[in-house]
């Protein structure tokens, strides 16, 4: 370790590295965030070193308790940082760690390049923000399932092209999105297991001369497994990218959510209204109320997609193994995380914060010719091929738009002007509690099939 610049390395240089290189080669203001990743990795290089011989155990005890202290300083103030002239956050510890305890903190980079060490800090820390974002990601599902809750025999039109289709239930709205974040917590699950591989060991890029017991330190590190190859494992950022692609998933979702909220909102729908804790005014329109909070759900989604994007254009072409481009990583990994997070939040508080008008949203879901499938449906089951009832339905949607009429208010005579097989049963099957219990299937919008998803949304959330 330097003495006088606090870097790992300066023993081949003879002159101090130029001011402007320095400043655009330091990444501690950034990577500081793996500061309790680092120590405790490195507490678990040291466990490694000493089982190998390359410590005795009063040197592995006095590192050990060194690195815990400084974690336990460095959990309580994060102003340990300030004044700091190391290069980043590896060099910070061990500097530390060695104006702590003397010439035996400069034991412990044996066997370990900072390749190794960036990548398995990395690693840690990510782990363990999966597990987070697990979590924020459940809480909205469950904000989803009280919105549903709250308003449970509430309709809505189904839209497709956002033009009126079907109608459905409100809860079956609320419940496609938690099915959207119920995928997003399984990429997650699944992008965990590859970040949760161990490449401590592997050294610069060829491995360590050392016989240093790599099974055991990814045991007490929590580790599922260890990097099979040193060159792959120092320059693999895959992991990196996979979560930020499923972080782009995730706020893709959020955005669409936000998107048919902001619509539903508007004096245009009026379907959904937004409390004053999520909701803010006009500089210049004294009547405005914005859903705002939904805007910047939807505008963020952006810079977690350029996150990515950036991520896979700083990996492109770049040769085995390690190279200082990868210090780029972080940056984005750590916005994505915070952007990600405080969406998970704000969406969770919308969802408690909104009330459905009940009496509007199902005015709407009458309106529009919302049950000219289920007419050509009851064709259908007359005897009529489907193809022959679609045409004729459409001739009946027609004329009732001519004469300014719903479907259900052109009356059984003048239905049956457009097909014999119409009854006096018609009636019944187009009235909107018919059309919806109709759609009876597993994953359709019948109260019944709705209740029980709710039902089984809740039970999931209870795992």
């Amino acid at each position: 370790m330097s003495e006088t610049t606090g870097q790992l390395w300066g023993g081949r240089f003879t002159e101090k590295p130029d001011e402007t290189f320095a400043e655009f080669n330091n990444s501690l203001r950034l990577d500081k965030r793996l500061f309790a990743a680092d120590v405790r990795a490195s507490i678990a290089h040291a466990n490694g070193l000493a089982g190998a011989g390359v410590l005795t155990a009063d040197e592995a005890a006095a590192i050990t308790s060194g690195l815990a202290q400084m974690l336990a300083l460095g959990d309580a103030d994060d102003s340990i940082f300030d004044g700091s002239d190391a290069e980043d956050v590896h060099s910070f510890i061990e500097g530390r760690l060695i104006a702590a305890i003397g010439d035996t903190g400069r034991k412990l980079h044996t066997g370990r390049s900072r390749n190794d060490q960036v990548a398995t800090a990395f690693r840690l820390w990510l782990r363990d923000e999966i597990d987070r974002l697990d979590e924020l990601i459940r809480l909205a599902q469950a904000s989803l399932v009280n919105a549903a809750e709250r308003h449970a025999e509430a309709v809505l039109p189904g839209y497709t092209h956002l033009q009126r289709a079907q109608p459905v239930m409100w809860a079956h709205w609320c419940l496609a999105y938690f099915e959207m974040l119920k995928r997003d917590r399984e990429r997650l699950a699944d992008a965990r297991k590859r970040v949760n591989i161990l490449p401590l060991g592997s050294g610069a890029l060829a491995g360590t001369g050392f016989p240093f017991d790599r099974e055991a330190v990814a045991r007490e590190l929590g580790f599922d497994g260890i990097s099979a190859n040193s060159l792959d494992a120092v320059s693999d950022r895959d992991f990196a990218v996979e979560f930020a692609s499923v972080c782009s998933l995730i706020m893709v979702h959020l955005s669409r959510l936000a998107e048919d909220l902001i619509i539903y909102c508007s004096t245009e729908f009026g379907f959904v209204s937004l409390s004053d804790a999520v909701s803010s005014g006009s500089s210049l329109m004294p009547q405005k109320k914005n859903p705002d909070a939904l805007e910047l759900l939807r505008g963020k989604s952006g810079r977690v997609f350029g996150n990515n994007m950036a991520l896979l254009a700083t990996l492109k072409g770049l040769p085995l193994a390690y190279n200082k481009d990868m210090q780029e990583d972080k940056e984005g990994v750590f916005d994505t995380v915070d952007t990600v997070s405080i969406s998970l939040r704000a969406a969770a508080i919308v969802l408690e914060n909104l009330t459905v008008n009940e009496v509007r949203t199902r005015e709407a879901a009458t309106k529009g010719y919302l049950n000219a499938t289920e007419l050509a449906d009851y064709l259908v089951k007359k005897g009529v091929p489907f193809r022959t009832a679609h045409e004729t339905v459409g001739r009946a949607v027609l004329f009732a738009i001519g004469q300014g009429k719903e479907l259900h208010e052109l009356g059984v005579e003048t239905l049956r002007e457009f097909s014999p097989e119409i009854g006096e049963d018609v009636a019944d099957a187009l009235n909107l509690e018919a059309t919806l219990a109709a759609k009876s299937t597993i994953g359709g919008t019948s109260p019944d099939r709705v209740r029980a998803a709710l039902a089984a949304a809740k039970k999931y959330l209870e795992n």
